[in-house]
């Protein structure tokens, strides 16, 4: 679908891109291995509530994590402040994310892995759940999302394709979580009129 001659949608008090209907994708974990958490030049981005929450399970994921690891968090916290001055988790030799952990070669996240076991009750910052959407607080409790475009999640792009899934429903769950149950049935509503008008096919 062209979305040239989709625009800006307002959805409550959050500006949606049209990538967010348009884009398809799927994560592909045993194709890219989780090299989302090993790359990039900061953190993921973490709100202070979070920083806390994080903090409070960080004795259930220690041994998870690795001994490297343990020293960036053991100097300077589970979170910094990167060059813009936002609060994003620590890292580890300037890319890999101070709670990746590795199972038959792939990387995933010790807290989720924590949660998922059943041993935490906080799965992972909002921010990781919803990639690869993207929000910006304009301040004024206005929001914005948009698609962050990264060629290592090529195999995600493909295999959303091959799906036909486009990003809103991929992302169902953390966008609910985010957003609420109210505001992602308003996604629907306004989804569902644009396949209408032929704007978009899914």
């Amino acid at each position: 679908m062209d979305n040239q001659q989709l625009h800006i949608l307002q959805v409550g008090n959050v500006l949606v891109s049209p990538d967010i209907f348009t884009e398809k994708f799927c994560c592909d974990l045993e194709a890219c291995k989780g090299i989302c958490c090993i790359e990039g030049d900061a953190g993921a981005p973490v709100t202070m509530d979070e920083i806390a929450d994080i903090e409070d399970v960080l004795d259930d994921v220690w041994a998870d994590m690795a001994a490297s690891a343990q020293s960036v968090v053991d100097k300077q916290g589970v979170a910094y402040a990167d060059q813009e001055g936002d609060l994003v988790t620590s890292i580890v030799h300037g890319k890999d994310c101070v709670f990746t952990c590795y199972e038959n070669g792939t990387c995933l996240c010790c807290l989720e892995r924590a949660f998922r076991q059943g041993r935490t009750k906080f799965v992972k910052p909002i921010s990781c759940a919803l990639y690869p959407i993207r929000e910006k607080n304009f301040g004024n409790n206005l929001y914005g999302i948009n698609y962050h475009k990264w060629k290592i999640c090529k195999d995600a792009v493909k295999k959303g394709r091959e799906l036909n899934l486009p990003l809103y429903k991929f992302l169902e769950g953390p966008l609910k979580r985010r957003f609420g149950e109210e505001w992602y049935q308003e996604l629907l509503d306004i989804a569902a009129e644009l396949k209408k008008e032929g704007l978009i096919d899914v």
